[in-house]
Order: structure tokens, then C-alpha cells, then sequence
């Protein structure tokens, strides 16, 4: 199972939630926020950075991600996620990882 690392977004004052006007992404037991080409997730008193710990290969993956494609794109670091079955698909060495 890919595991998210725990570091807090220090000094972030903007209160995450439905209708916070940022993307949600529903991501295992939570949901992310994107802010500022990274992801954020609510985490008991404070907001943290919500990143992958690990490398997950989707297998079979066989749909190309892109623009028009029909999944919602959402920028991460220096490329872009896409939202697809429930969780986000990063173009990595010609294959899709889950995040």
C-alpha cells in the first residue's frame, strides 16, 4: 500500500473544505486539496502535505492521459495528475503510477 509522508504545511492559514474553492481530490480515507501545484490534506488540528512515499505502478493501464482526454487534470510539482478511478495517475518512465 503506498503511504503518504506526514509533513505539516507550516503557517497555512487557509481553511480547507467543500466549497474552500480549491480542487478536491478524493485520495484513500481522505480527501486532498491542490494549493499551489501541491496537494494538502486536513490532518487533526493543521493542514499537511499530502505526498507519495512510494512508487505504485498502475498495471494495465492502458488509457493515454492528456489534454481533452475526459479526466480532470491537476498540476503536481512539475507535471500534471490525473484523476482517474478514484485515485491520481502520474505519467512516470512510459508508464501511469497511482499517487
Amino acid at each position: 500500500m503506498l503511504t503518504s509522508t506526514h509533513t505539516s504545511h507550516a503557517n497555512h492559514t487557509h481553511q480547507h473544505g467543500a466549497g474552500c474553492g480549491h480542487v478536491a481530490v478524493p485520495h484513500s480515507d481522505h480527501v486532498d486539496y491542490v494549493h499551489d501545484g501541491h496537494l494538502h490534506r486536513i490532518h487533526e488540528d493543521h493542514t499537511d502535505e499530502c505526498e507519495p512515499t512510494g512508487h505504485t505502478v498502475h498495471q494495465e493501464h492502458t488509457h493515454q492521459h492528456g489534454a481533452g482526454c475526459g479526466h480532470v487534470a491537476v498540476p503536481h510539482g512539475n507535471h500534471m495528475d490525473y484523476i482517474h478511478d478514484g485515485h491520481r495517475h502520474a505519467s512516470h518512465d512510459g508508464h501511469w503510477d497511482d499517487h
